[in-house]
């Protein structure tokens, strides 16, 4: 499911999946290789909350674009935005998004976003589990002595996973639409 591919001249892949959220912006940057997946970065991008949003936004910018400079993506995979009952929230996450979104964009590289439940599915078998399923899926596949901490961090590396886990076939579904076209 989650078999370690090459890309352009064998350089391995790496997927930096993003929990966005503004006061907590998840982050994981994978790499594979023949061996398996390496953590290049996990954590979280904070802002503190008592910040005006335009210069919390510009905060995730500055240290979101940072992130990108390090770890060097082949690809950002990011959670869609999922509204549910507290529209402050969901409008902080979308703000963050945007961030994300837009920077990735900026330099090129190319984005994907899945829904929670997608992200779920691929990383712990069903659409519907747990916070703690996901956790110890993520811990089992990285190979990682203890939960991922903080749970912002663990999510996004289930969204790097998932990613993982998703884009060779949808890689062969855009090579097979091109070449009918």
């Amino acid at each position: 499911m989650f078999a370690p591919r090459q890309t352009v001249a064998g350089r391995a892949d790496v997927v930096l999946g993003v929990d966005p959220g503004l006061t907590r912006c998840g982050f994981a940057g994978l790499r594979t290789h023949a061996g398996g997946i390496d953590v290049l970065a996990m954590g979280v991008i904070t802002s503190p909350s008592d910040m005006d949003v335009a210069h919390r936004l510009a905060t995730l910018h500055q240290d979101f674009d940072a992130l990108l400079s390090e770890v060097e993506p082949s690809a950002v995979a990011v959670e869609r935005v999922f509204f549910q009952s507290n529209v402050s929230t969901a409008m902080s996450v979308a703000q963050a998004s945007g961030v994300v979104l837009a920077l990735a964009s900026m330099r090129g590289i190319p984005v994907v976003q899945y829904s929670p439940s997608q992200v779920k599915s691929a990383v712990a078998g069903s659409g519907t589990a747990d916070k703690l399923s996901v956790q110890k899926m993520v811990q089992r596949r990285l190979g990682l002595q203890s939960l991922p901490e903080p749970a912002d961090a663990a999510d996004a590396a289930a969204i790097a996973l998932c990613h993982l886990a998703a884009s060779p076939l949808a890689s062969r579904v855009a090579a097979a639409q091109g070449a009918r076209s």
